[in-house]
């Protein structure tokens, strides 16, 4: 890779996804996240002599690393049963930390990412869940007694997306633009495994470099950082993703221990939709989520909103 250019500035992202966009509160119901993304220029040496060994990175670009620290929460689709059926997704929460190495072009983005986490009563999602529903008065989670028991988790991603086509100022000279970004990848852990392949158009006004809003895996991939145009900026988006599902330990239940399950379905489709504003060194995105049922049995599939807020600084 080429020689890394002047420092840029670092970039902060908060991420809050619920299904309360979608007036429901079921399976995936809730996660967080605030991920660290460094600037170009502030990556160390030796993890920039590691990415020129990564073979599945470009040979030239920049790098940059990425810290992130979130929390995942599902339960089934009636939370005021304190023994759900059988064949309803299982109470789990997931509480984890990532780091990882981001390798651009300017028109192809590769992303590694290790995520080390627990899955049970120790990742607090029961905690979490009860407070926030007591608080604005929603019904009171009865069955985390039944929930996926402590596992630590281990989980490796690598993505890969693909800005094939762009057009900037094309329309009139309005300013107007548009990209089209194919994306593939995986995921090998006992939390997930799977492999990925989708794409995502983007259409805007000023249209600022990146890759699409950041959001939490599984899911489209997006990306932490964003090269703004001076002064306003807006972008509406659309994306399509299909996953092959191996493992998913939300689903699949503990690794080494009995206890709740169910049968996954082994292919599942997002479809997400959104806009995105940036002000100088600000971007807000919000998304719709729509995914296809990800388990037989009652209410597998599962519909939920995505809001983000990135601050380069």
């Amino acid at each position: 890779m080429r020689a890394q250019p002047a420092v840029d500035p670092n970039t902060l992202s908060l991420i809050f996804e619920n299904d309360l966009f979608a007036d429901t509160d079921r399976n995936y119901t809730n996660g967080v996240a605030v991920t660290w993304l460094g600037g170009i220029g502030q990556t160390p040496d030796l993890v920039l002599r590691a990415a020129r060994l990564f073979p599945l990175f470009p040979e030239i670009g920049t790098v940059r690393t990425s810290y992130a620290l979130g929390q995942a929460m599902y339960t089934p689709s009636d939370i005021t049963l304190e023994n759900p059926p059988a064949d309803d997704r299982p109470y789990a929460g997931w509480l984890y930390g990532s780091v990882g190495l981001l390798a651009e072009t300017g028109q192809r983005l590769d992303r590694l990412e290790l995520t080390l986490g627990v899955v049970g009563p120790a990742a607090g999602a029961e905690r979490t869940q009860k407070r926030v529903h007591e608080i604005v008065g929603s019904p009171r989670p009865e069955g985390w007694d039944t929930q996926l028991k402590n596992e630590p988790t281990l989980l490796l991603t690598y993505q890969r997306s693909w800005r094939s086509y762009v057009a900037r100022d094309q329309l009139f000279d309005t300013g107007l633009g548009f990209d089209l970004t194919p994306h593939a990848g995986g995921a090998l852990g006992n939390v997930f495994t799977y492999a990925n392949f989708g794409a995502t158009a983007r259409f805007g006004w000023n249209l600022p470099r990146d890759y699409g809003a950041p959001r939490i895996q599984p899911s489209l991939p997006g990306s932490g950082f964003f090269e703004p145009e001076p002064g306003f900026a807006w972008y509406a988006f659309a994306g399509l993703e299909g996953r092959t599902v191996a493992r998913n330990i939300f689903l699949d239940g503990n690794t080494f221990e009995n206890g709740p399950s169910v049968d996954k379905e082994p292919l599942v489709g997002d479809l997400q939709f959104g806009v995105a504003a940036t002000f100088d060194q600000v971007r807000l995105t919000y998304t719709t989520v729509l995914r296809t049922p990800e388990f037989e049995g009652r209410g597998g599939s599962g519909n939920f909103g995505a809001v983000s807020l990135s601050l380069r600084f």
